[in-house]
């Protein structure tokens, strides 16, 4: 496989995330649970991933507030912006490279934490938005149901169509009425290759059933 082609076999192991660490009123993935839930495919396709800081610039604010004994306390917050970029590395093909420019930011109090934290919070969602992981607070199997809920019904197979073309005409020459009315009596208001493959499945039984007993009527 080429580096894209395992990079796509990363995302394909990690179809999910929930929110398994909560702060306040959030609920949220940690840095730890996102890289822990996609090292091990990493490891497997020999992948490596090499983060690099770029450009920096850290703004500091300082704000005054009164104690409850009225003394004045500064509190310094320092921002810390990287212009970042992250490289893909195929181990076994070290010539085959994949570079995301990204952009991070951490805020801190003391100061000397401000990079650690914009690195944190860079390799988390970078890792996240790279590979597409959908993360909620319901679990895996909740979040599959709902996915699985949410496809739109698989279409008609070319074998079903075929079938459905025929009987409707079979039964238009025993009732002598045309195809099209033979749908219209089946409840067919769309072109016959946009049914459901599940109704598709009912409409063909259904007309077996009619067919059947109008060639008894017929003997």
């Amino acid at each position: 496989m080429n580096i894209y082609q395992k990079l796509i076999e990363v995302r394909k192991a990690v179809p999910y995330l929930k929110k398994e660490d909560r702060g306040g009123q959030y609920s949220y993935n940690s840095s730890s649970q996102v890289v822990a839930a996609i090292r091990e495919k990493m490891d497997e396709l020999s992948l490596l991933l090499i983060p690099r800081i770029i450009d920096k610039n850290v703004l500091t604010e300082t704000v005054e507030n009164k104690d409850q004994y009225g003394n004045i306390k500064k509190r310094t917050t320092y921002f810390t912006e990287l212009t970042m970029e992250y490289k893909w590395i195929d181990a076994e093909n070290p010539e085959e490279e994949f570079i995301v420019p990204f952009y991070a930011q951490g805020v801190d109090i003391a100061g000397e934490k401000g990079v650690g934290k914009a690195l944190t919070y860079a390799e988390k969602y970078y890792l996240l938005k790279q590979f597409n992981v959908p993360t909620d607070d319901m679990d895996p199997d909740q979040f599959q149901q709902k996915v699985e809920e949410s496809k739109p019904p698989a279409p008609i197979t070319p074998e079903q169509l075929e079938e459905l073309e025929k009987l409707a005409e079979r039964f238009g020459e025993i009732r002598n009425v045309t195809k099209v009315q033979v749908y219209k009596a089946i409840g067919v208001t769309t072109e016959p290759e946009k049914i459901p493959e599940g109704l598709a499945y009912n409409l063909i039984e259904q007309l077996k059933h009619w067919i059947k007993n109008a060639t008894k009527e017929t003997a």
